[in-house]
Formats: structure tokens, sequence, C-alpha cells
């Protein structure tokens, strides 16, 4: 019997296993609940089912602070340290249990400093904020959404000041959440080099008196055409509709229970290209999150490394490729299929240069692909003043306007064009929006690599993108959070993150377009 009670023991891993098996549970629920809420759920059910979600969200905190399971975390620690040190880069089992200790450690951490009552005041504020904010929105109403801001950014900067180390800026805290290793002096640094290059080009180029007409995209495109063109396209680049959704919402977003089940919306709008390329940004995300390792998935580790170096791929996928005129060599076919009448005397290079059109807009989520970062720029301005310099948050609808005639020569006329179009700072996610436009550097970065390792545009004129999806795979998706964003990059490309890249590919795309080759 001693033997046998011997053998049944429990080891540390395994008894932590079940507490973090427990957690992911609570996870999974609230994400169906969030996506519930941007696809099917009832209007009036929202108010309810925010403390569903608060509960959810307490039990998830609980769980994750227990003594035992930060005990547990302690001895697995030691028991790592003891063993021999992996440095394989496979998907070794020691790798994994490292890395899952090390996340599990980080959460545990993260939520023990936040008291319980708080962070379940806070999880249903954010859940009833959204409401509001889309009232707002709708009502073009900033005045009415202000108040719900001002608690979220309180309760924000109280949560980084439990967690912040001695001498550690509270928006820098807020920024590791979401890309480690990029604190405000690097990324002030990156963002002072687009606005010095980026803004004098995009003005060189509204003066360069070149036309390109995309009047054609805008019209009476049928909403179950742009359907079918969506499912055409995600499942062409790869999306797998056994292990995926595709639905509608206002606001086209991903989400993954685990790597067999990820969902994703796009919207159809009289703007053809509008739901286009929100499918092919979208299945970006969603063909990282199936590539993962199933050794990974519904584990902490089973989810893109960083916001950043997802952004990375669902860009890449969207403008790298999909805006690419040897995408659509083996595709434009199928264009003028589903929409004769609407492209009737459109060739595929009028089409190419009208979806690469630069046209400085207030909407971040339409803009073009030279003038986005801008967007990001300007929220990124505005997000550092609020949290460290405490910005009224009353004067964000003129400063906003302000800086967008500065960058993008234009200035919304409401705040519903303006301050109120990102949901992101009513879920209370600040430090998020600085990762757009990483992940555009980064996916420019690997491009630039990739053109070295095989003939890019070859493989796509030819229909081959699944041996593009697959290299990314290899060397991004599979690995999940075994490593961060800028470890990813550093190993694929064999250079630490650099900008230039970045600038240099948009100069030359749109240099040549608009005759301004440098």
């Amino acid at each position: 019997m001693g033997e046998n009670g011997a053998e049944n023991k429990k080891t540390a891993y395994e008894e932590l296993s079940e507490y973090l098996e427990r957690a992911m549970a609570f996870q999974t629920a609230l994400i169906l609940f969030e996506w519930d809420n941007e696809t099917l759920a009832p209007k009036d059910a929202g108010a309810y089912t925010a403390r569903v979600q608060g509960t959810l969200s307490a039990a998830y905190q609980q769980v994750m602070t227990d003594q035992r399971v930060v005990e547990l975390i302690g001895v697995c620690e030691r028991e790592l340290e003891a063993g021999a040190d992996t440095k394989d880069i496979s998907l070794s089992q020691e790798e994994i249990r490292r890395g899952i200790v090390r996340e599990a450690k980080e959460e545990s951490q993260r939520l023990s400093c936040i008291p319980p009552k708080e962070y379940r005041a806070f999880q249903e504020l954010v859940s009833a904020s959204a409401r509001i904010w889309e009232k707002a929105r709708e009502d073009q109403d900033f005045d009415a959404f202000a108040p719900t801001l001002e608690k979220i950014i309180s309760y924000q900067k109280k949560f980084a000041k439990y967690r912040s180390k001695k001498g550690q800026k509270l928006y820098d805290v807020m920024l590791d959440a979401y890309e480690k290793d990029f604190s405000m002096e690097k990324l002030d640094q990156f963002f002072e080099e687009l606005k010095a290059e980026l803004v004098p080009f995009l003005r060189r180029i509204m003066d360069s008196g070149v036309q390109i007409d995309n009047r054609f995209l805008t019209g009476d495109y049928a909403e179950d055409k742009q359907r079918e063109l969506a499912e055409y396209l995600a499942e062409y680049v790869g999306f797998d509709f056994d292990k995926g959704v595709l639905d509608t919402s206002a606001h086209p977003f991903t989400t993954n229970l685990h790597n067999h089940d990820v969902r994703m919306t796009t919207h159809y709008k009289k703007q053809m290209d509008s739901s286009l390329f929100s499918v092919i940004h979208e299945s970006g995300h969603a063909v990282y999150e199936m590539g993962i390792d199933d050794d990974l998935t519904q584990t902490l580790l089973g989810q893109g490394a960083s916001m950043g170096m997802h952004e990375s791929q669902s860009r890449f996928f969207e403008n790298i490729i999909g805006r690419s005129e040897a995408f659509w060599i083996p595709n434009y076919a199928k264009l003028k299929e589903l929409f004769p009448e609407q492209l009737k005397g459109v060739g595929r290079e009028m089409f190419v240069r009208a979806i690469n059109r630069v046209e400085p807009g207030l909407i971040r989520t339409e803009a073009d692909e030279l003038s986005y970062s801008l967007h990001i720029l300007v929220r990124y301005e505005l997000e550092k003043a609020l949290i460290e310099e405490d910005l009224d948050v009353k004067e964000l609808p003129k400063l906003w306007a302000d800086k967008y005639e500065e960058y993008l020569g234009v200035r919304p006329k409401n705040a519903a064009e303006g301050v109120l179009q990102d949901i992101h700072w009513a879920q209370g996610s600040f430090g998020y929006f600085p990762s757009y436009a990483l992940g555009s550097a980064f996916g420019a970065q690997m491009y630039a690599h990739m053109k070295k390792e095989m003939n890019f545009d070859q493989l796509l004129e030819k229909g081959k993108i699944d041996i593009i999806r697959e290299y990314l795979r290899e060397h991004v998706h599979r690995f999940g959070k075994l490593k961060t964003g800028r470890e990813l990059l550093k190993d694929m490309t064999g250079e630490d993150f650099d900008p230039k890249y970045y600038i240099e590919y948009l100069k030359e795309k749109y240099g040549k377009m608009y005759g301004l080759a440098e």
C-alpha cells in the first residue's frame, strides 16, 4: 500500500497543472462570453452578463493567487533549476515546463498584488463600459463616456502602481503586459523615427498630383457575394473552417479557445475592400493561433508571443501579401466572377493600385498602409500623457483633433470619427496601441529576410502561399509564448529589431507608386 501511495503521489508540477487547468477553464468561459457579446447576445443582456463575467474573473484570480499555487511555483522553479539546463530550441517537454512555470509566476504575481474586490469591480466596470462607449459613439457625445474613462484610467494607474518595481514608470508597466522588451524609451525612439520619416513623406505623396481612382471599390456589393469572397479568401490564405468560424461584428476581431477553436469576425459594407482586407487581416491572426503547437495549446503558452507579434502576422497577410500585385495574379479572376458588373472594365493592375491608394483619413481601421502607423502615433502620445502627465480626460477630443491635423492633415468633425472610434480604452487596454505599429515593423523586417530565403513574389503568383505560411509557422507560430516577440524576430532574421526595414519598405513601395523614387 505504501508503494502504491508513493506511485500515486502527484509531483509539484502535476499538482500545479491541475490548478492551471481550472484557471484555463474560467478564462475559456470568459472568452466565450466576450465572443457572444460581440456577435449574438441581445442588447439588454449586457448588464446581467457583466455580473457573471465578474464572478468568473474573480474565480480566475482566486485560483492564480492561491497560496498553494504560489508554493508549487516555487517548488517547480527549484526543481527545474536543479535539473539539466536546456538550451535546445525544440519544443521539448522540459522547455515547455520551464515556460509554463515562468508564465504562471508572472500571472500570479500580476494578480496577487490587486485586492480581489478591486479586481472584480474593475472587470465589471470594463464589461459595462463597452456599452457606455458604444452609446456615446452613436450619439457623438464624448462627455457621456468621459466619467467612465476617468474611472478606468484611475483603476489602471492604481493597478500599475501595485505591480511596478522600484523606479518603474506606470506606463512602462502597462506596456510590458502587451510587448515585453519595449519600454517608453525604446518606443519613443521608434515613433520619433516614424514621425521624422513618414510625416514629410506622406505630405510629398499628397502633393505629388498623382491620382489613383478607387471609386469602383464602393458600390452595390451584395452581402452574400461579399461573404462568399470572405470565405474563399480566408480558406485560401490558410484558415481551417474545421477549426474555426467566421461571423460578423461591428468591429472585426479574432479570438480563440485553443488551436482547434479559433473564431473571427468581419463586417460587410458598401466599400467592398473594407471587408476583403479585414478578412485577410483577421485570418493572419487566426492562422497564427491555429499554428501553435499542440503541446502548448490550452496552457499558459498556448497563445501568441505578444500583441506586436500577433499584429505582425495579421498585417503581413493583409498588406505584404494581400495588397501585392503577385497575390492577385491567381485570385483576381475570382473577384471578377463574383462582381462582374461592379468591376466591369477594371483590370488587375488598376485594382491593385486602387487598394493601395494613399488617402489620409480619420478612422484607424480603414487607414491605408502608409499612414496607418501615424494613427498609432497619435494614440501613443495621448496614452503617455494620460498615464504619465495626468492629462485631463476632457482635453482628449481637442488634442486628438490637433494631432490628426498635424500628422495626417485631416481633422475630425465629431468624437465618433475622433477620440471615440476605438473600443480599447473602454476595455482598459492601455499600452496596447503601440503593438499595432510594432507589428507592422516586425512584419517588414521578416519580409526583408524572407525575400532572401525564397522567391516570395513568384510563390504568390503561382498560388503557393502555403510555403510562405509554413515558413512563418516554423519560425513564429508554433512557439506560442515560449519566446518573446523580440526573441522570435531575432531568431528568425538573425537581427534585433530595426525599424529601418519598415521605413524602407514603405518608401520603396509608395515612392514607386507615386513617382517619388528616393
